[in-house]
């Protein structure tokens, strides 16, 4: 007995050091193997290291910041960006870099976030914008001197350097509107080859953490790559939709229901099936996102595994009624600032409603009759989100992509939702859904109890 608790205090020992990389003592997790042509990482994964570049302290996790890098620096032809926000210089200079050995660079962002912010004055931000000023102004005080200097903040501003490099960069603006709901899309397309996709926008909170706060770990996040030039094929033509003839060009870009719809689009990537679905569509096109999720449910005979930063589609509570019903075992972990909201679907899984600020219920609210067990909130450090949009069914299916659980995701946002048959990624997935179970909050919440008892 005394030998097996000293061999645990060595253990612990090694795992709580943060200036070195830790050393497995004993039987470690079983290492994952990952389906051929098809590679994923976690920024919270348990069963690796890397050095945080906010603290120069190791900790748990894949450096999805390096392995993009890796990506960009190998390309030989063109590197297409679409996503939402932009912020690490680390990635923008990889870029430039790309363009400046001759490789095709082509950015889009979303309009809130393709301004350079060390140009903007942040007295004249909303309170939201301003906080993002002043984490990315903290970051980029490269000497830790507590100002940050115009050359830091140049250096810094990850579309400052683009912009200064002649990268070329639209916004969903390009179009001659003020912008569609969200362009929300966050994929690369790399030498018309591979397709980077998954739940990350390419920042600090991302990926990392959070400027000042040595806790945070950053958004719980996840990115696919997938070499298929036939799945880059519909990538690059979702991007062509969008770039139309690039900047300062005729308004031809075509963003939100501008674009031309499609439905699920499938292609074959070795032996698995990937069907990918860009959204928005009218709520009358049968082939939009929740139907498509609908549909994938339905097909669920013994158990679903769900994280989700959003779920907001009573649509989809109406499907999980009948699997539970069916005997269907349902995890659900959901971002703990969501899954209180009024117009959560996580509450109607448990059982309970909540009325909005002005103490109305939402329109066709179904909460279940019997609230169920398998529903969770897991505990992050302060800031972090729960940023995952996925799904694991029956151990075999995996959806993924940007697309959250929510009519706007449908109907309004640019996006992109994943269908991707296999066993071997699902491993891998329900492995990340197994670690946020172990620490989660279940059931009714103190955040979710406490806003009861004030209805």
């Amino acid at each position: 007995m005394l030998k097996s608790q000293l061999g645990f205090i060595a253990v612990a020992l090694l795992c709580c050091s943060c200036s070195q990389a830790g050393s497995v003592v004993g039987q470690g997790p079983a290492k994952l193997a990952m389906p051929k042509l098809i590679d994923v990482v976690f920024n919270h994964n348990d069963t690796t290291r890397y050095r945080s570049p906010l603290t120069g302290d190791w900790r748990n996790g894949d450096d999805m910041e390096a392995w993009l890098i890796e990506a960009i620096d190998a390309a030989n032809e063109e590197v297409l960006v679409a996503v939402q926000e932009l912020s690490l210089p680390r990635i923008a200079r990889a870029l430039i870099a790309a363009q400046q050995r001759g490789v095709r660079v082509a950015v889009v962002l979303e309009n809130n976030y393709s301004h350079a912010w060390s140009e903007q004055r942040p007295s004249r931000l909303n309170q939201r914008e301003r906080r993002r000023w002043h984490q990315l102004n903290r970051l980029a005080d490269s000497d830790g001197d507590g100002t940050t200097s115009p050359e830091e903040a140049f250096s810094g501003d990850a579309v400052a350097l683009l912009r200064a490099a002649r990268i070329e960069l639209i916004d969903d603006t390009e179009d001659g509107s003020s912008g569609s709901g969200l362009m929300h899309h966050k994929f690369l397309v790399i030498d018309k080859a591979t397709v980077i996709t998954g739940s990350a926008n390419l920042t600090s909170s991302g990926l990392h953490g959070d400027a000042g706060r040595p806790a945070s770990r950053g958004n719980v996040n996840h990115l696919l790559s997938i070499h298929s030039p036939e799945l880059s094929l519909v990538f690059r033509e979702e991007f062509a939709q969008m770039w139309g003839d690039g900047p300062d060009g005729e308004e031809d870009s075509r963003f939100g229901l501008q674009k031309a719809r499609k439905g699920l689009q499938t292609v074959q990537v070795g032996d698995i099936r990937v069907g990918v679905l860009f959204s928005p569509h009218p709520k009358r096109d049968r082939d939009h996102g929740l139907n498509l999720l609908a549909e994938q449910l339905e097909k669920a005979r013994e158990s679903i595994d769900m994280a989700l930063f959003v779920f907001s589609a009573q649509q989809l509570t109406n499907v999980l009624r009948e699997l539970i019903e069916q005997g269907v075992a349902i995890r659900l972990i959901a971002d703990p600032g969501f899954a209180s909201r009024s117009f959560s679907e996580v509450l109607d899984l448990l059982g309970v409603s909540l009325p909005d600020r002005n103490c109305k219920l939402e329109a066709g609210n179904h909460p279940l009759e019997q609230g169920l067990k398998g529903i969770g909130t897991p505990r992050l450090a302060h800031g972090d989100k729960l940023h995952h949009k996925f799904a694991v069914i029956d151990n075999k299916t995996v959806i993924t992509g940007s697309f959250n659980w929510s009519p706007s995701a449908a109907h309004t946002n640019d996006e992109t939702l994943l269908v991707i048959h296999s066993p071997q990624l699902a491993k891998h997935f329900t492995r990340e859904m197994d670690r946020l179970w172990d620490t989660a909050e279940l059931g009714i919440t103190p955040r979710i109890q406490r806003k009861l008892d004030r209805q």
